[in-house]
């Protein structure tokens, strides 16, 4: 029973995690193609900017909602975890006929030890979260910047190319 719950519990962190990664990429990848867009059609370096500066709010928008699942995943197991054990140590003891006191001692102290290893365990967890997090943001800050300049350059250039045709093209008549 405690190895089902266990992989019930991990398959669904698995699965949240996997949905919220495929959601970020998504965003990211429809924000680029917004930010081009409208570098070439409007070609503005203020609308970028302004692109940016959302582009940057969806990426927090995304890792708050990322901690927060996190943390609500993290709070499911420590429950279960305590159900689970409390409930094997209870067996334990009516199996091998321990006076009760003895069983609620050991169910207290069994108790206690998994909350703490539960406890740095959950902390381990949120610190590596918000170290992935900030390395996700820095990263999708770079490649819209990068994509944000080669989108300005290549309107630059189509707009220079278009002035040069139709000085061609005035020049030959």
């Amino acid at each position: 029973m405690v190895v089902v719950v266990m992989v019930v519990v991990v398959v669904v962190v698995v699965v949240v995690v996997v949905v919220v990664v495929v959601v970020v990429v998504l965003v990211v990848v429809i924000v680029v193609v917004v930010v081009v867009v409208v570098v070439v059609v409007v070609e503005e370096v203020v609308v970028v900017e302004v692109v940016v500066v959302v582009v940057e709010v969806v990426v927090v928008v995304v890792v708050v909602v990322v901690v927060v699942v996190v943390v609500v995943v993290v709070v499911v197991v420590v429950v279960v975890v305590v159900v689970v054990v409390v409930k094997v140590v209870v067996v334990v003891a009516v199996v091998v006929e321990v006076v009760i006191v003895d069983v609620v001692v050991v169910v207290v102290v069994v108790a206690v030890v998994v909350v703490v290893v539960v406890v740095v365990v959950v902390v381990v967890l949120v610190v590596v979260v918000l170290v992935v997090v900030v390395v996700v943001v820095v990263v999708v800050v770079v490649v819209v910047v990068v994509v944000v300049v080669v989108a300005v350059a290549v309107a630059e250039a189509v707009a220079a190319l278009q002035d040069q045709y139709l000085r061609m093209i005035n020049g030959k008549r």
